[in-house]
């Protein structure tokens, strides 16, 4: 792939723009139930839709589509017709087509062309508002038929869409995005940052990330090339947020070494070394965002590990665990991603994953979130690991937010201080109760969160009523005073017991100051 210049990349763009080439159109164009599909690796559906639009084959919108998304080749004098601005030559200098290597019975033409990069529109809403890009990375198996080359540079996965999604909207002056691949992450960080600098081994990932960010006119941000924080020796961030090669891939001969996936680490020491490493790279009160795996180790509870490495950062930590996989489930996912499905050589890869994982004692892999933050004053304050595997809300990154702001705002009140603020509930909370059928007590009773990670917290009837009367009138020692009266309890011991509790709701983004 080639990048030959400002002026052919403006010219891609302003086509790209006539063709309305947007994840709207394209919904529009093969329907929710084809775009479904196409998410999930089958274009068949999509290619049907597009085959029933006759009258339109020529239209640039379905060329674009075609020979971009789809993988399938089109005519020369199509694509020339679609990118009239950028002209034919323009996408053969920018890498963007080659001739068609595979004549089929759909594209017999001497003249047909393929896509070298699979390039797609994509959509997404942020504090700022709603925005559209187009992003280039390297055609999947769905184009090419075949398993991924290991220099293979992805697009925007499942693992993309959730860091970016968790991802602070905060505005800060410098950002560090750790293996930026085809440099989403970084361009999601540049509208809320003065300076974003994005790192890969990979130069092929970095042509497609500095591609990426011109094709949609995005100027702040500085790629580099090497090795996790090689590249920024010295220096520290605001923010840090990384997707890193966390896949735990047995280190023998034989099993491919995606480079967009596989950190060249022994089992999940990628992730403990970029979580130590974040340390000496955050300024103080700086962020780090991250997803990751670990390992759970001859029955020892994975999130022990976790807790040793937070521990050995002197960093404050929220771990949250969103999955736990089994060793062959978790082999079998990521040999699929691979593009091997089946057969022989899925079989082969299997029996070394799995014989990797039984050698080291590994019975059980983790998945999730990591927030670190660099304490200001050197004291760390925070340290949660937990569980959360159900449904999530919307608005993850600003939840995360309020969350680390609420907590520092309850840890930095004694009991008595705390007493003396008043709390309302937050707008997205609602109580839900359950009846054994003829009872008028309920025999079950929580508080539901309808966005961030839409937990549910169990209420007594203390608490439930504490929670009722946050209006943000009275104090929380003045409510415990009513309540204690009314409920005919000592004061104090009520106070005792419902305080951890306020501070867990206010942390969780429940009750709000």
């Amino acid at each position: 792939m080639g990048l030959n210049g400002v002026v052919t990349i403006s010219q891609l763009r302003a086509d790209l723009h006539a063709a309305d080439f947007t994840v709207a159109a394209l919904d529009a164009l093969w329907g929710a139930d084809a775009a479904a599909a196409l998410a999930r690796g089958h274009r068949v559906p999509a290619l049907r839709a597009l085959a029933s639009e006759r009258d339109a084959l020529a239209s640039p919108l379905i060329t674009l589509a075609r020979v971009f998304v789809l993988g399938v080749p089109v005519s020369a004098g199509q694509l020339a017709a679609a990118l009239p601005t950028l002209g034919l030559a323009g996408t053969r200098d920018l890498g963007l087509v080659g001739n068609n290597p595979r004549r089929t019975a759909a594209s017999p033409a001497e003249d047909s062309v393929y896509g070298k990069v699979d390039l797609r529109p994509y959509s997404f809403t942020d504090r700022l508002g709603t925005e559209n890009w187009w992003i280039a990375s390297d055609p999947g198996e769905l184009a090419t038929g075949r398993a991924l080359d290991e220099d293979h540079v992805l697009g925007i996965g499942g693992a993309s869409l959730t860091l970016s999604g968790l991802m602070m909207h905060e505005n800060v002056d410098r950002v560090l995005d750790l293996g930026t691949g085809c440099g989403i992450q970084a361009m999601h960080a540049s509208r809320f940052a003065n300076h974003v600098i994005a790192t890969d081994i990979s130069t092929r990932a970095l042509e497609f990330a500095r591609l990426n960010a011109e094709l949609n006119d995005i100027r702040n941000i500085e790629f580099r090339l090497g090795s996790l924080f090689e590249p920024v020796v010295g220096e520290r961030f605001d923010l840090l947020v990384s997707n890193p090669p966390f896949v735990i891939t047995p280190r023998v001969e034989g099993v491919p070494a995606y480079e967009y996936r596989d950190g060249g680490r022994v089992g999940d020491g990628l992730v403990e070394e970029v979580l130590a490493g974040s340390a000496d790279h955050l300024l103080p009160g700086g962020v780090a965002q991250m997803l990751g795996n670990w390992e759970y180790r001859d029955g020892r509870d994975g999130f022990a590990r976790v807790g040793a490495w937070v521990d050995r950062s002197g960093l404050d930590a929220w771990v949250i665990e969103r999955e736990v996989q089994d060793p062959a489930l978790y082999a079998e996912t990521w040999i699929r991603d691979g593009g091997t499905r089946s057969g022989d050589e899925f079989d082969r890869l299997s029996e070394l994953w799995l014989e990797d994982f039984a050698r080291r004692g590994v019975t059980r892999i983790g998945f999730g979130y990591i927030t670190l933050r660099k304490p200001v004053a050197g004291t760390r304050t925070l340290r949660r690991l937990e569980r959360l595997d159900g449904p999530v809300g919307s608005g993850l990154g600003s939840h995360i937010a309020a969350a680390l702001a609420a907590h520092d705002w309850q840890a930095s009140f004694d009991d008595e201080t705390l007493g003396r603020t008043m709390l309302t509930v937050a707008s997205d909370v609602t109580e839900e109760r359950h009846y054994w059928p003829g009872d008028e007590h309920p025999a079950v009773m929580n508080l539901k969160q309808g966005g961030g990670f839409a937990r549910r917290f169990p209420l007594d009837t203390a608490l439930a009523a504490f929670v009722g009367a946050c209006d943000g009138e009275l104090s929380v020692a003045a409510i415990c005073a009513a309540l204690a009266q009314l409920l005919e309890v000592d004061e104090g011991a009520l106070r005792a017991e419902l305080l951890p509790n306020i501070r867990e709701l206010v942390e969780t983004g429940f009750l709000l100051p």
